[in-house]
């Protein structure tokens, strides 16, 4: 099924060094890298779109209440917001949220990683209505089949934006 996705926009390939510098931030506490990931992204964003980007909110793509407990933040949402900033377009921590903890996607084939998040995420009830008709771009640090974007972007779409559009770091190259 295709992603339902206006747009996706995507700074590198997920290979050196990008590739070692979204593990530090993902997984050794290296939040001072954010700001760096998010401008590359920034400009790959202004390079699709121009000065003013078509969205109307930024958001992260959201981690469990376990996982934002282990690692102590979510590399996604410290990217997100520096983007937004850097674009002029506000962002949103908490308008979308994980249901459930979900085992890594990490080794698992398209199939999988679909099966994997599907109901996984879930716009809040008191930001439904705020939602309705905006321009939603969703910000991840990786993608690689793009299952878990392409279910933000259902699940956003559902609760009724008028479109979204997927920002990511690197995207892991197509053998």
């Amino acid at each position: 099924m295709p992603l339902p996705l206006a747009r996706t926009v995507v700074a590198f390939d997920h290979v050196f060094p990008w590739d070692t510098l979204v593990a530090r931030l993902k997984f050794h506490q290296d939040v001072a890298l954010a700001p760096t990931l998010a401008k590359h992204l920034s400009e790959a964003v202004h390079a699709c779109h121009g000065a003013q980007p078509p969205v109307d909110v930024v958001l992260a793509a959201p981690l469990s209440a376990e996982r934002l407990a282990q690692r102590g933040y979510n590399q996604a949402w410290e990217i997100a917001r520096c983007v937004a900033r850097r674009l002029g377009v506000p962002a949103q921590a908490r308008t979308l949220v994980r249901l459930r903890e979900t085992p890594p996607q990490v080794g698992l084939d398209l199939a999988a990683r679909a099966a994997n998040v599907r109901g996984a995420f879930a716009v809040r009830a008191d930001r439904r209505a705020w939602l309705q008709g905006r321009r939603v771009a969703i910000v991840d640090d990786v993608m690689t089949t793009g299952a878990t974007v392409g279910e933000l972007a259902f699940t956003v779409l559902d609760a009724g934006a008028r479109s979204v559009e997927a920002w990511v770091v690197t995207r892991t190259p197509r053998e």
